[in-house]
């Protein structure tokens, strides 16, 4: 498997070249300690060996490279030409055999026979500072069975010529040559709650503050907007919650009959938290510890299930670079109450250089 499948406790930095952000990101805070849900990258080697057959790659570079992205028209036919391309190549022997093995591997590591996974694409322009490529390629969620598995395995690839994908790679001045797609399978867990955590404020990008959106379920109901999410505010010195919204959440997202489904919530329960003030300060420790990691502000998914001793697991499900206020001059909290507050204002403040 070393060369198409790379379990993400395996991770070599080396590797995040034919593993892309997504994958890579999942590998390093696998081996930084972090709780993270188990699973593998299908490598962009299994794709190129899979498009290298009857030269289906060089065809869809020609078509792209020709192609005029401001004719919708035109884009839209040209993209739906490829995806059905890759679609109909579908994965090499070799790449076939190499997901059906690193999947057996997966159920037999968790215990669990045909175990759910998240079929999540990792293409390697992904989560670039410059530019950030996240949820132009599909996801797909509470897969079980080999066969499935595969299937949308290609199906990530396929998505790698969604119209949305190949015009923001136009825009942004990356050769469609040069983007390759490795997939991430991923356990799956059943939360209780679910949603992202900030290393700063995205509102203002005063990175003293973490904030965390959260709901009930499934965090496809956060991150697709589907519902209005709790907030919440802490400090990210003292871990200490300044801000709460709790909002009226009306349905929740979750699994039944091994499809994600909406379920509506009843009056009482969709107007309390989400979460817990421990389960907040939790989630908020351990986006700092991944902005520690990877030296500057994150955006993380995260997940909280409830233990069979009643207790609870914060899991990180994804952490990305946040790419809109990074590159800014950095902004605090101004008045300040507090002599605590204000000594951390100050080792935040960026030092000013005279010329």
């Amino acid at each position: 498997m070393a060369d198409h499948a790379i379990f993400f406790s395996d991770f070599q930095e080396s590797d995040r070249p034919v593993i892309g952000g997504k994958c890579a990101s999942l590998g390093a805070m696998t081996l930084a300690g972090l709780p993270v849900p188990p699973g593998f990258a299908v490598t962009t080697h299994a794709f190129a060996d899979s498009m290298s057959r009857d030269h289906v790659g060089p065809v869809l570079h020609k078509l792209l490279d020709d192609l005029d992205v401001s004719d919708l028209h035109a884009l839209s036919e040209a993209a739906a030409h490829c995806r059905q391309m890759v679609l109909d190549a579908g994965p090499s022997a070799e790449a076939e055999a190499t997901v059906r093995a690193g999947y057996r591997q997966l159920c037999e590591h968790t215990g669990v026979d045909n175990v759910a996974v998240a079929v999540r694409s990792s293409a390697t322009a992904e989560d670039m500072p410059d530019a950030s490529f996240a949820g132009q390629q599909d996801t797909y969620l509470w897969i079980r069975g080999a066969d499935r598995v595969v299937n949308h395995v290609v199906r990530c690839w396929a998505s790698l010529y969604t119209d949305r994908a190949v015009a923001y790679r136009h825009e942004n001045g990356y050769p469609h040559a040069d983007v390759a797609m490795s997939v991430a399978v991923q356990q799956m867990v059943l939360p209780k709650a679910a949603g992202v955590a900030f290393t700063l404020n995205p509102t203002n990008g005063d990175r003293s503050t973490i904030v965390i959106d959260s709901a009930f379920g499934l965090g496809e109901s956060v991150v697709s907007g589907i519902v209005t999410p709790d907030n919440y505010m802490i400090d990210k010195v003292v871990f200490e919650i300044t801000k709460r919204t709790v909002s009226t959440k009306e349905l929740e997202c979750c699994i039944e009959d091994d499809e994600m489904v909406q379920r509506p919530l009843d009056a009482e329960r969709s107007t309390s938290p989400s979460l817990t003030d421990g389960e907040i300060k939790e989630i908020a420790k351990l986006a700092r510890r991944a902005e520690k990691h990877f030296g500057r502000p994150q955006d993380v998914e995260w997940a909280v299930t409830v233990d069979d001793d009643g207790g609870h697991t914060v899991h990180l499900l994804q952490s990305r670079a946040e790419t809109v206020w990074s590159n800014k001059p950095r902004q605090v909290s101004h008045g300040l109450h507090t002599g605590v507050e204000g000594v951390v204002d100050n080792l935040l403040r960026p030092v000013q250089v005279k010329h």
